[in-house]
């Protein structure tokens, strides 16, 4: 699959000229293993009338494209961009893709649990990878609101950055519609979609934060859910405390997935995890809680640093990530029972600097 980032220059030189006030995302899932339909309805804005630009698009092709109403040529699609000419003040572009799953963990990933043979989807957006999901302006800096639609089978669960709007039901599919986001990058933009387990409970802080944890059905008889509920919950009341500032998101999901990349992604109201370091099957050592803990901190930091305010481009991934790194073992040490926390750091993380 085509995947080359776009350079520093270009997503310089879209950001001086776009403003992106709203994506109106459609999904279904429901065509097979191989491909999926996505359909991107834009509007933005341009300060230069008549300039000529791209949108980052990333799948097997393009169905159809229109900016303001009139046809957009794709007949030379490349396989990653759109080019769109002589844009007015007030645009907005149609574009359908027939998109491909990933199988290496990045845009829409699909996979099947060898226990029961069931289907599971997650998109993974960081760090430009979005694009391989619903064509978007994918860089850090043009933000906007986000309003997501998927259809899925009947009996799978479709979770989202937001609380779901309304559910309708036909021909043993579900179409789940989810509430606009906040405005925020497209790299923490999500869809998970499967038959996964879940568990909720409420966080009545600053405001009632509905909380869920999810796995693969599988995986449900391991979940430890009171711990990592309290863990969560401590997080909650002390970075709502520190940063003065109530959590900025409407809920707060975390889901183990399977065949991640990372460790976790902080997805805004709906965190990813890779299921090694969130589930564990058997007994482990303190330090594996400890390092569960901090990461679920480290995921939640990043709501507020990296999800409320955001970096103009990647090369300043790091602070996001240092930032988020201090803050979790900091919080971790104050406010949950691993008071010692800051020693795990000092034996495995330090060495990471040098």
């Amino acid at each position: 699959m085509p995947g080359v980032n776009i350079s520093r220059a270009e997503a310089a030189e879209r950001s001086a000229h776009l403003a992106i006030s709203k994506y109106q995302v459609t999904l279904d899932v429901t065509r097979g293993s191989q491909t999926f339909y996505a359909k991107s309805v834009v509007s933005f804005t341009c300060n230069k009338p008549g300039y000529d630009t791209f949108i980052d698009a990333v799948g097997k092709s393009i169905i159809s494209a229109t900016l303001n109403g009139a046809p957009v040529d794709v007949s030379n699609f490349d396989g990653e961009s759109v080019f769109l000419k002589g844009l007015a003040a007030q645009n907005e572009l149609v574009i359908e893709i027939e998109g491909e799953y990933s199988k290496i963990g990045e845009g829409l990933q699909l996979s099947v649990d060898p226990a029961d043979n069931e289907t599971y989807l997650y998109s993974q957006g960081e760090t430009a990878y979005n694009r391989r999901m619903f064509p978007c302006f994918d860089q850090p800096d043009l933000k906007a609101v986000f309003e997501i639609n998927a259809t899925a089978p009947a009996k799978w669960e479709v979770i989202s950055n937001s609380n779901v709007g309304s559910v309708t039901e036909s021909d043993g599919k579900k179409t789940w519609s989810f509430l606009p986001t906040p405005v925020i990058p497209s790299y923490i933009v999500v869809l998970v979609a499967g038959p996964y387990s879940h568990v909720h409970k409420d966080y009545v802080g600053t405001k009632t934060i509905p909380m869920g944890i999810y796995c693969r059905k599988s995986l449900a008889e391991h979940v430890d859910a009171d711990e990592i509920f309290k863990i969560t919950q401590q997080g909650f009341d002390y970075f709502e405390k520190v940063f003065g500032l109530a959590y900025p998101f409407e809920k707060y999901d975390q889901i183990a997935v399977v065949d991640f990349n990372w460790g976790a992604m902080e997805n805004s109201g709906a965190v990813t995890w890779r299921e090694e370091s969130f589930i564990f099957r058997s007994k482990v050592t303190e330090r594996n809680y400890v390092s569960r803990a901090t990461t679920i901190h480290h995921e939640m930091a990043h709501m507020w640093f990296g999800d409320l305010v955001t970096m103009k481009w990647w090369e300043d991934l790091w602070l996001n990530e240092s930032f988020a790194e201090w803050a979790s073992y900091q919080s971790v040490s104050e406010s949950t029972k691993y008071t010692h926390a800051w020693t795990e750091f000092n034996s495995l993380r330090k060495n990471w600097a040098y």
